[in-house]
C-alpha cells in the first residue's frame, strides 16, 4: 500500500471513540501531501495542503505507512529525524491512536 493509498483509507479506520471530543485538522507532507480533518465524531481526507492545521507532519512515504500501521514508534522517528513536526505535539502524539491500523491494510 502506497502512502497515498493509506491517507484515503484513515476515514474507514477511524475510531471515533478514541478521538471522541477532538476538533483538528492533521496535515501530511509525503510525497503528495493530504490532510485530515476531524470533526463531529467524524474524518474526511482531502489531498493538498490545509489552510491551518493543527499539527504537520514532514514524513517520506515509506516511514509514513509504517508510522500509521504501528512499525515504527512515533517518538523514535522524531528522534532520528524521519519525522519533522509542527504544531500541537501533543496531537501528534495521539494520532495513531485514532486509527485502527489493521483497517489501513
Amino acid at each position: 500500500m502506497t502512502a497515498e493509498e493509506m491517507l484515503q483509507h484513515l476515514p474507514a479506520a477511524f475510531n471515533p471513540a478514541a478521538a471522541h471530543g477532538v476538533e483538528a485538522v492533521l496535515q501530511f507532507n509525503a510525497s503528495k501531501p493530504h490532510y485530515a480533518t476531524i470533526s463531529n465524531g467524524a474524518c474526511s481526507v482531502a489531498a493538498g495542503t490545509a489552510s491551518k492545521p493543527d499539527v504537520t507532519l514532514n514524513i517520506d512515504d515509506d516511514n509514513l505507512v509504517k508510522l500509521m500501521k504501528g512499525e515504527l514508534n512515533g517518538v523514535t522517528a522524531f528522534l532520528t529525524g524521519k519525522l519533522r513536526l509542527n504544531g500541537d505535539l501533543g496531537l501528534a502524539q495521539r494520532i495513531s491512536s485514532f486509527f485502527d491500523a489493521s483497517r489501513l491494510l
